[in-house]
């Protein structure tokens, strides 16, 4: 004579609060990657095919806006006033990185003259870009 159960045990997993776990992930995430951005100058950069990610070594931010005023990290200086002041940023560093983010409406002579500067301290360069 054989014994059967009639109705099976299904085990579950309650997934009620998953919704609202999510939520509040997704809401810290995004206000953390919003505050940890260290580039507070609003740009749209070029676009290209494989971007380079953060770099480890110390560096310093050179950015130009559509305007051509240009920043060293968030602080505004002059184009007579950047050679000198890159010089004296970049001369204790051991090796001195300066990250060019400029905006994609600038002219190519624009970034040639921020690029010669690099060439005469000796420095190098990089240009920022967003990947496509």
């Amino acid at each position: 004579m054989k014994i059967r159960r009639k109705s099976r045990f299904h085990a579950e997993v309650s997934t009620h609060s998953l919704n609202d776990i999510m939520f509040f992930l997704l809401l810290f995430f995004l206000i953390i990657s919003t505050v940890a951005n260290p580039n507070v100058i609003r740009l749209m950069l070029p676009k290209a095919k494989a971007a380079q990610q953060a770099l480890t070594k110390q560096q310093v931010t050179v950015s130009i806006d559509e305007n051509k005023n240009f920043y060293i990290d968030k602080t505004p200086i002059a184009f007579d006033l950047l050679e000198n002041r890159l010089k004296s940023m970049t001369s204790a560093m051991p090796e001195p990185t300066i990250v060019v983010r400029a905006h994609p409406s600038l002219n190519v002579q624009d970034l040639v003259n921020v690029l010669e500067i690099g060439v005469r301290i000796k420095v190098k360069m990089v240009l920022a870009t967003e990947k496509k």
